[in-house]
């Protein structure tokens, strides 16, 4: 992750792309959050190219037949189990006329039929029937040349992880595994160990700035200490606390790392306008977390580039998946998880603490706030450039939250893949 590794890897930069504002990560250009010609290499480059985008839970669709309907950048896809078990995915587009043949959210299927000409698809894609194939007495048809196994819906490839199912639209040409590398994987599989999941439930919510700027506020522990009012007063995550931030060797993956403090005024909390000394709740069990994980981390939020949350907020689990919509727009997709074999006491420990997240969430709430705001101030600024200093320059981890070192991780594979 050294500073002089970001220009040996970039290459094919846009032909109109406007220069980066310096040699390493430290200033992003305002113009990255608006361009509509930034927004449609980012479908291309980040969305459409050979990485593994998070695409369900295998738990969402445990039976044949089971499906589910994803957003993917801004491509359209169907997670669905077919009839021999395993997951395919399967770009919601007939071959045909190219209409979308699924416009359910979820549920369970036999078989895909497009509505316009009603092609039929079995649950792994391949053409099954053609009304009319051959014509009506002796009229019409398609031509004798035709072949039902060249017309089938695209497949994506897929991989699945201890319960995870992650697509893509390329060619990968890494393993899952390598994909996130030693360090990355072994938080995700603190988490995902191989236990069967259980989904809680769902929230979602569309956020009026630009992608990124979500990776972003989760990349980012300075705010947190400044900005959460129950993070910063219940020492549920605060610079004062033993935490860490830390990447893969691409800075395109990382975690922030906290463990739980007390609600206690001291030097670090007179430099925080967000912290209550006098703060209380009237049902002190949204925040009773009770250990469950090997280690003492109370807090593991990890980004998974290019579209992934993987959440740990005390005993709290969620995947938060990302889909742009446009330069000023994104979708915020929330699946709350447990594990089949939780007692009933945790899962509703879970859903309780759940309220900390979502649209309306005593935490979340605040981040939606200030990616409206940061884009208001983005919008007609374009010359400009956010500066992304704290820390330092370098992309390293570190031992501590004062840091902006993971945002400039992530830009410095973001400037490698889009040859900016």
């Amino acid at each position: 992750m050294a500073d002089g590794a970001l220009s040996a890897h970039i290459a094919n930069p846009p032909s109109n792309a406007r220069p980066w504002p310096s040699d390493d990560t430290s200033r992003v250009p305002n113009w990255v959050y608006t361009s509509p010609d930034i927004f449609a290499r980012e479908c291309e480059l980040v969305f459409g190219g050979n990485d593994w985008l998070y695409t369900c839970l295998e738990a969402e669709i445990p039976h044949p037949g089971d499906f589910k309907r994803v957003q993917l950048g801004n491509r359209e896809v169907i997670a669905v189990r077919g009839n021999d078990g395993a997951i395919n995915v399967l770009l919601n587009r007939c071959a045909h006329r190219s209409m979308q043949i699924c416009n359910a959210a979820r549920g369970t299927a036999k078989e895909f039929v497009c509505p316009y000409h009603q092609w039929t698809y079995d649950l792994a894609g391949n053409l099954l029937g053609v009304p009319f194939r051959r014509g009506y007495r002796g009229q019409g048809g398609m031509p004798a040349d035709f072949q039902p196994e060249h017309h089938g819906l695209r497949r994506l490839a897929v991989t699945e992880h201890h319960g995870v199912v992650f697509s893509s639209l390329g060619s990968p040409n890494e393993s899952f595994e390598t994909y996130l590398g030693e360090r990355m994987l072994g938080w995700f599989d603190r988490v995902f160990d191989g236990r069967r999941l259980e989904v809680l439930g769902y929230m979602r919510q569309r956020i009026p700035s630009n992608w990124k700027l979500m990776f972003e506020n989760i990349k980012d522990p300075y705010h947190a200490s400044l900005l959460h009012v129950f993070l910063v007063t219940f020492g549920l995550f605060r610079l004062d606390q033993r935490s860490a931030v830390e990447m893969d060797d691409t800075g395109r993956h990382a975690v922030l790392v906290s463990r739980k403090g007390e609600q206690q005024a001291n030097d670090a909390t007179s430099q925080m306008r967000s912290f209550k000394a006098n703060f209380s709740l009237r049902d002190e069990r949204l925040l009773d977390p009770v250990r469950e994980f090997p280690g003492d981390a109370t807090v593991v939020m990890q980004t998974l580039w290019p579209n992934l949350i993987v959440q740990q907020q005390s005993n709290t689990l969620a995947m938060r998946q990302i889909v742009p919509r446009d330069t000023r727009h994104f979708d915020l997709v929330w699946t709350f998880f447990g594990y089949a074999d939780d007692a009933p006491e945790m899962r509703h420990r879970r859903l309780r603490q759940a309220n900390l997240m979502g649209p309306a969430g005593l935490v979340s709430l605040d981040d939606s706030e200030a990616m409206l705001l940061s884009q208001a101030g983005i919008e007609t600024n374009d010359d400009e450039a956010c500066v992304v200093e704290m820390g330092g320059r370098a992309v390293v981890n570190e031992p501590h939250m004062v840091t902006e070192t993971a945002i400039r991780g992530f830009y410095q594979h973001y400037r490698s893949v889009m040859g900016l």
